[in-house]
């Protein structure tokens, strides 16, 4: 099947996760986007990539004038969107540019919405909340399905918001593109290891974890890796530096740096309160998969879905609010066969819960196919 995909971030390894996916399960992928890089990527994941220009993260405004303008000469940039049997785009911006190409070149492709953050601008009850809405529910009312990766964003958003919205298809955001990892036996602590991995912007887990680190030397260490949301941090960011038992190793690669980086921590960190009670609380993050897969134990806040995704399974340690306090019981209360127990948990768990499998992409390309 050929498919016409429309990206906020060519540069985005989330991206080339999924363009890898999609080819690898057998689609023709014929890829446009946006970037947050100064020079645009050539290829994504072995495809090549039609640039659509430069924008910038938390710029609102700037990204919006692009897809207008973009939407404008849209015969001029998508006449290839001629040839595509679906048409899918990544979160709301790229929905917008997707339907007017399909209007022009493909209007018999079924159109698809890939959802996967809500935005804080979507919620609340003020007029650029309720315009970007109605944008939204026009949209969906042209589209042939929304792909989440989360239940919760469907239970707590579209059918809230948009009740009529169309068919609701889950791809979760499991580990793609790799074998499963060969067991690592971790010496248990103290000092107990922590990692969190990913997009580093919640403040209120830097302080806790660099509190922690700072009133318990020898007991816990923290291990950050990852891209920094430098404007979210503000002046925490001096932790990462000034901070005993914490230090934040950089950037790292998702393809080659899982096994190495996930290898050398106990536990993983898979709380985020930068959009508490809505986004955050309903999105299932990467390390939740990226470290269940490399048999470390997440820890996740209890009332949130990352929370009771675990719970259904009993895998991984939730903790209560004040989260600051729940989180120093743990470790100052933690053992050996405590650890181990959590562990041997998901060890026993296997690699289904956490790793993309050739029956997921079987299952994926299936129900995009339906929709033709």
């Amino acid at each position: 099947m050929k498919i016409a995909y429309l990206v906020h971030d060519l540069a985005d390894p989330a991206v080339a996760r999924r363009v890898a996916t999609l080819t690898r399960a057998g689609a023709d992928i014929d890829l446009y986007g946006f970037r947050r890089t100064e020079t645009a990527p050539a290829t994504v994941a072995g495809v090549d990539a039609t640039d659509l220009g430069q924008t910038r993260d938390g710029r609102l405004a700037q990204r919006a004038v692009s897809v207008l303008a973009r939407r404008q000469d849209v015969g001029r940039w998508a006449r290839r969107i001629a040839q595509a049997e679906l048409v899918m785009g990544r979160n709301l911006e790229m929905l917008v540019l997707a339907a007017a190409a399909r209007r022009k070149f493909a209007p018999a492709a079924p159109l698809v919405y890939e959802l996967l953050d809500i935005h804080s601008a979507m919620l609340g009850q003020r007029a650029p909340s309720r315009f970007l809405r109605a944008v939204e529910a026009a949209l969906l009312r042209r589209s042939a399905a929304v792909l989440v990766s989360s239940q919760a964003f469907d239970r707590n958003y579209l059918s809230y918001h948009h009740p009529s919205r169309p068919k609701v298809l889950l791809a979760e955001n499991k580990v793609s593109g790799a074998a499963p990892p060969s067991a690592v036996e971790r010496p248990a602590g103290p000092p107990w290891r922590l990692g969190w991995f990913g997009i580093i912007r919640c403040r209120r887990s830097l302080v806790l974890l660099a509190e922690l680190a700072r009133r318990h030397p020898g007991l816990i260490e923290i291990d950050i890796r990852g891209k920094l949301a430098e404007a979210a941090l503000g002046d925490s960011l001096e932790l990462l530096t000034s901070t005993p038992g914490l230090r934040y190793y950089g950037p790292y690669d998702y393809f080659t740096d899982l096994p190495a980086i996930y290898g050398r921590v106990h536990f993983v960190w898979a709380i985020d309160f930068y959009e508490a009670g809505a986004n955050s609380a309903w999105l299932l993050p990467n390390r939740l998969y990226e470290g269940g897969l490399h048999g470390t134990v997440p820890i996740a806040l209890k009332s949130v879905e990352t929370g009771r995704w675990l719970a259904e399974r009993d895998l991984g340690l939730t903790l209560g609010e004040p989260v600051e306090q729940a989180a120093e019981t743990l470790f100052t209360g933690m053992t050996e066969a405590a650890y181990r127990a959590s562990a041997a948990a998901i060890a026993a768990a296997g690699v289904e819960p956490f790793l993309w499998q050739e029956a997921d992409d079987r299952a994926l390309m299936a129900a995009l196919s339906a929709l033709r």
